[in-house]
Parts: C-alpha cells; sequence; structure tokens
C-alpha cells in the first residue's frame, strides 16, 4: 500500500496546488489555530504534501524557529522545498519518524489532511508524538464521515473498476469519537476535537473532476484508464456531484475532525 500511495501522490503532485489549495484552507487554518504556533519553536509538518501548512508554520515561527516537512511522496518534497525554501525536508514514512530522524524533537507537530491515507495511522500518530518535547503539541486534521463529504462517490467510481489498493479505510478515523480515541491512546494529554463543515468550490465540471481524479488519491489508478472509462468516472462523478451545481460552478459539501493533544 505504502508503494501505491507514494506513486499516485508523485503523479497528483503537479495538480495538488491547484485543484485542492483553496478548497482545504478551512482545515489549513484550524490546524494553525489549534497549533498556536509561536516565533522561535521547532515544527515537525508530517504529509507535508506541497507545503501549504509548512509554509504558514515557517511563517508563525520566524524568524529564529524552523519547520521540517516529511512526505512520503518525492514530488511532494520536491513541491514543498521549492515553496518553503527556509524549511527543511526529507522523504519519510511517517511510522518510521524514530529512524528518519532520532535525535530530533519538536515543540510541535502536524499533520494536516494526511493521517487517513496511512496504512496505521495509530502508528503513525504513535511515532509523531515520539517526536514531541515533554509539553509538545499535536494538531492534526482528518476527512470528517463519509454522509458529510458529498465527494466521496469519487472512490466507487474508480473501484468499480479497477482495485485502486487506496486508503480502505479513508473515513475511519473522522468517524464518531474514532480520532479522539486515537489520540488518547498514543499517549496525550488535553485532548479535544473540533467538526468543520465547509462548501468545497470548484469553478466547473473540469475543475471537479481533475480534483477528484489527478489531484488526489487516485491519481495513479486514473492514469491507467483508457479515454474510454475515464470518461466514464468522470460522467459518473459528475452525476453524484450534480445536486450542488449552481451553473457551472459547485460547491460540494466536506467536513473535517481537528484533534489535538499535548504530550505529558
Amino acid at each position: 500500500m505504502l508503494r501505491v500511495q507514494r506513486y499516485g501522490w508523485d503523479l497528483a503532485a503537479a495538480h495538488y496546488d491547484d485543484a485542492w489549495a483553496a478548497a482545504l484552507a478551512p482545515a489549513t487554518n484550524a490546524v494553525l489555530r489549534r497549533a498556536s504556533l509561536q516565533p522561535g519553536e521547532h515544527v515537525l509538518d508530517v504529509a507535508c504534501g506541497s507545503g501549504t501548512l509548512t509554509q504558514a508554520a515557517q511563517q508563525a515561527v520566524a524568524p529564529h524557529g524552523s519547520v521540517f516537512g516529511t512526505d512520503l511522496s518525492a514530488a511532494m518534497v520536491d513541491a514543498a522545498a521549492h515553496r518553503v525554501p527556509e524549511a527543511r525536508f526529507i522523504r519519510a514514512d511517517a511510522a518510521a519518524l524514530d529512524a528518519a530522524m532520532p535525535e530530533a524533537r519538536f515543540d510541535a507537530a502536524l499533520c494536516g489532511l494526511g493521517l487517513m491515507y496511512m496504512p496505521d495511522p495509530q502508528a503513525a500518530l504513535d511515532a509523531m508524538v515520539g517526536r514531541l518535547r515533554p509539553g509538545g503539541r499535536l494538531v492534526v486534521s482528518v476527512w470528517g464521515e463519509r454522509k458529510h463529504c458529498g465527494w466521496a462517490a469519487l472512490f466507487q467510481a474508480v473501484d468499480s473498476r479497477v482495485q485502486s489498493e487506496v486508503c480502505p479505510l479513508f473515513f475511519l478515523p473522522g468517524t464518531g469519537t474514532m480520532l479522539d480515541q486515537m489520540l488518547r491512546r498514543s499517549g496525550l494529554d488535553e485532548v479535544v476535537t473540533e467538526r468543520v463543515a465547509v462548501g468545497l468550490p470548484f469553478a466547473d465540471a473540469d475543475a471537479a473532476c481533475d480534483a477528484a481524479f489527478l489531484g488526489g488519491p487516485v491519481a495513479l489508478a486514473y492514469s491507467r484508464f483508457d479515454a474510454a472509462t475515464r470518461a466514464e468516472v468522470r460522467a459518473e462523478y459528475l452525476a453524484s456531484i450534480e445536486p450542488w451545481r449552481d451553473g457551472r460552478a459547485y460547491r460540494v459539501p466536506g467536513a473535517f475532525v481537528i484533534g489535538a493533544g499535548r504530550r505529558p
């Protein structure tokens, strides 16, 4: 599964910012608000993607603080390093941070919409907590429950045509009290969670489909479809989000769960 995730996000990297930056801003802002980063702090950004959250964190801790970003995808790491040259980056599995940076300790660890993609999200959380100094904060965001995410039909559209091996438990961390339980199991105190409902804006059908199939987790499977199959899945996906079309534009329901805690 890690190999599929890595190559999929390598493909998605070129499209990710155009597809998702504006739509995911509420989740990014909620993580930053909860983290309450201060000048001079040292921050770990896990599953940093193209560096949107990394960049905001770097600005918050400047001039004497630092940010260290990690991602499984080399293409995402390259994009993030280009965006935030002041930060440091390595390609690393989130569950193997102990091996990747055995001596590093941070005042805060962030993970923006990355936990759902990890084969063992609990192991990844435990690894992040292990990189915190005593009293350090962890803040993560995940997508909310499937029933609150109008774009969720994209998984069915792809998986009905190919076994994609992508995110079989994608919505689990954001369901019920699951994220709260996971944070507590990782040993954190002062655990809090909050839910954020949003409308995901897309200018037209092409923008909505490109976000779904080129800039996200099914990019690898989609890349292997022939032209006819691509047309079929795009039509199926557009039919699923038709209730949220307004003229040419779409505003598709989405939901995030933000979770935070402090290492004793």
